[in-house]
């Protein structure tokens, strides 16, 4: 579900291709007749545009991109845009692929593409050599009448222009634009002009750069210009935020005289917007307030109760799309999706708000975005891509089980859950969300909100382990992992979805990364779809060649299998640190020492705390077992890039104690 404006822009091409099967061909394109063509003279021009240094990694560099925004008297807007881009680099073949997305709301009217190949031949594109595209529906997307212009036009090699222009009709339920000017390659030249009718007034919001006035072109017309805007290219920086929490991008929000929607370009008239849209569908019919019932019977306690609704819609409610225009904003009324059973993230968020309400607790709808930081809190907008749900919390009333909590400015408080999240036990959020931002909708008292950030000790993976260690350096043992909390979403899909044969694959695949040769036996697996309890699997093990020998001396490592280390690099950090969710991680294995051998020497102790994480471990000598255990405590999700060198260390003091070794020596 997309609450934000669908970008149209040269698209990465690996979108396309990703796989192949992310895309169904819907006009076949056969092969290209390419003519040779007179180009026009924007696109020459910004051919001839010189460019400044670049690092040697830049794949390829937008030379212009012109947008023109024209809303009619009616409040219809229109959207004009000329781009051009010059291939740098072999990599960057992909950013020549243009795209154009549109739906029966927002049809594409004309769209041209050209190109100049590095030889300087000149290629225009003929109409049937322009493609549409549509989703075949996966991700659990049964139908959208979204489609996309595409063109693979030639020249797309190093020193190759591609260029196109469209004009395309707007959504005529939304009020608002949004102009991304920065992204993953620079963009040298490009300019925004929005034309309004007489009486009509708009207002600007500003993410990640400072607010610039539009220049006043007269007769309602206004002009923004950016040049010289670098891209920001994570592809390589391990551990780095969303691309779309640092790119640059201004929104417009206008109203004026007729219009049946406006923007005044605040949160609380966004949240009205919404609340418009969906305050309809969220109606429990009698069959719905029947099923709520059912499920709360016996029940009094108002977690217990939201739980049980919560866990109904999250785990027996399909995640299935249906888009149609005003679909990929607007919810189905609650009817339709309790009938079906299935819907997307607004269908569900919209079904629990409906099912709780029979029950007589309150529940809002909450916008958010899937990647932490693309909501910003400085920029009001529709940018976003999911949905989820805000329960209200009673006055007064108080619970352990309440970990997922904000307040809002009316003093009310908000359990908030994600039905779509099929993996996070009710009553927690799911890590990519935690310290981002969401939109409460909640009429005029509709607002902006910091989601929290939840204690490391929801989100969890135990290991232990008892092993016998041969003179040979044969380790035999047995180990238990439990894991909780965002932790265990992985083993619980394997465990959940896939048959035994892909479960010893995965348990061997993760194994590997310590053992150079294991075998695997007697795999089990407990509360695999139990949320609510440890993710258990357990198995036995037996690996050769574990401990290695030196003349009278056996080396071996006390910290047996997994890997805590961030994966850190050593360059100059310019953005911020993702460390992906708060989490603690312990270790406790026994390794039993061969007869005829004792410990002559341990690893140092480890005691470190950095404030935003801590690790500790040690080894010691319980009679004739080595005995180790560690835990690795992450208490943030993100850092500045200040704090890189601190986590550098860190990294470096985790590596040096999982790579620690015991040595045994011969008994005199």
């Amino acid at each position: 579900m997309l609450f934000g404006a669908r970008q149209r822009s040269m698209r990465y091409a690996g979108f396309w291709a990703g796989g192949v099967a992310g895309i169904c061909l819907l006009v076949a394109m056969g092969t290209p007749a390419y003519a040779a063509d007179k180009v026009p003279d924007w696109v020459r021009a910004a051919a001839q545009l010189k460019l400044p240094e670049y690092p040697e990694t830049t794949k390829a560099v937008i030379l212009l991109k012109e947008t023109t925004y024209t809303v009619g008297a009616n409040g219809k807007a229109v959207e004009h845009v000329r781009s051009v881009v010059r291939i740098l680099r072999p990599q960057g073949r992909e950013y020549g692929i243009p795209s154009v997305w549109f739906d029966k709301d927002s049809k594409v009217t004309s769209m041209h593409v050209w190109s100049i190949d590095p030889a300087g031949h000149e290629y225009a594109l003929k109409d049937s050599e322009i493609s549409e595209y549509g989703s075949p529906g996966e991700g659990g997307e049964l139908y959208s009448d979204e489609k996309a212009k595409v063109a693979d036009p030639p020249g797309r090699d190093p020193g190759g222009i591609i260029a196109y222009e469209y004009t395309e009709n707007e959504r005529p339920y939304l009020a608002e634009t949004n102009w991304d000017f920065q992204g993953s390659i620079p963009h040298l030249t490009q300019s925004f002009t929005l034309i309004l009718p007489p009486g009509y007034t708009y207002t600007t919001t500003w993410a990640h750069h400072e607010k610039v006035d539009g220049a006043d072109l007269e007769n309602h017309s206004y002009r923004w210009q950016m040049d010289n805007e670098p891209g920001i290219d994570l592809e390589h920086i391990p551990m780095s935020p969303a691309t779309e929490s640092l790119t640059a991008r201004m929104t417009v929000h206008y109203s004026g005289p007729g219009m049946a929607i406006s923007q005044d370009g605040t949160w609380q008239g966004i949240g009205e917007w919404y609340d418009a849209l969906s305050h309809d569908r969220i109606v429990a019919t009698p069959d719905i307030a029947a099923k709520a019932a059912e499920l709360t019977q016996g029940k009094t306690d108002f977690y217990d109760k939201a739980e049980a609704i919560g866990e109904f819609v999250q785990q027996h409610i399909r995640y299935f799309v249906v888009e149609m225009g005003v679909g990929g904003y607007q919810p189905h009324p609650a009817s339709e999706i309790f009938r079906g059973r299935y819907g997307d993230c607004k269908d569900k968020a919209t079904l629990l708000s409906a099912m709780l309400s029979s029950v007589g607790i309150h529940s809002a709808l909450m916008m958010v975005d899937s990647e932490r930081g693309v909501v910003n809190p400085d920029a009001p907008s529709i940018w976003g891509n999911h949905m989820i749900g805000a329960i209200e919390i009673p006055a007064g009333y108080e619970s352990p089980k309440l970990r997922s909590v904000v307040t809002a400015k009316t003093g009310k408080r908000y359990l908030i859950f994600d039905p779509t999240w099929s993996e996070t036990p009710f009553g927690q959020l799911e890590d990519n969300l935690q310290g981002g931002y969401g939109v409460l909708i909640e009429g005029k008292d509709s607002q902006v909100i910091a989601l929290p950030v939840l204690s490391p000790e929801l989100n969890t993976v135990r290991k232990s382990a008892t092993f016998q260690l041969d003179a040979d350096g044969t380790l035999k043992g047995s180990v238990t992992e439990k894991r909780f909390g965002d932790l265990s979403e992985n083993t619980r899909y394997y465990f959940t979805h896939l048959d035994e044969k892909k479960q010893k694959e995965y348990i061997d695949r993760i194994t590997g990364r310590d053992f150079a040769s294991a075998s695997i036996t007697d795999l089990k697996a407990q509360n695999m779809e139990a949320l609510n309890k440890d993710m258990t699997t357990s198995f036995n093990i037996s690996a050769a060649h574990f401990a290695t020998s030196a003349g009278p001396l056996l080396m071996v490592r006390p910290r047996v299998l997994g890997s805590l280390a961030p994966p850190v690099d050593h360059k100059k950090r310019k953005v911020g640190v993702d460390l992906e969710h708060t989490m603690q991680a312990s270790d406790s294995f026994d390794i039993e020492i061969p007869a005829g051998y004792v410990v002559d020497e341990l690893p140092d102790p480890v005691k470190v705390d950095m404030g935003f994480a801590s690790y500790e471990s040690s080894t010691v000598v319980q009679g004739k077992t080595l005995h180790y255990t560690r835990t690795y405590t992450v208490r943030k999700v993100s850092l500045p890039a200040e704090q890189y060198p601190e986590l550098i260390r860190l990294a470096g003091i985790i590596d040096n104690d999982e790579q620690g070794r015991a040595v045994l020596k011969r008994a005199p």
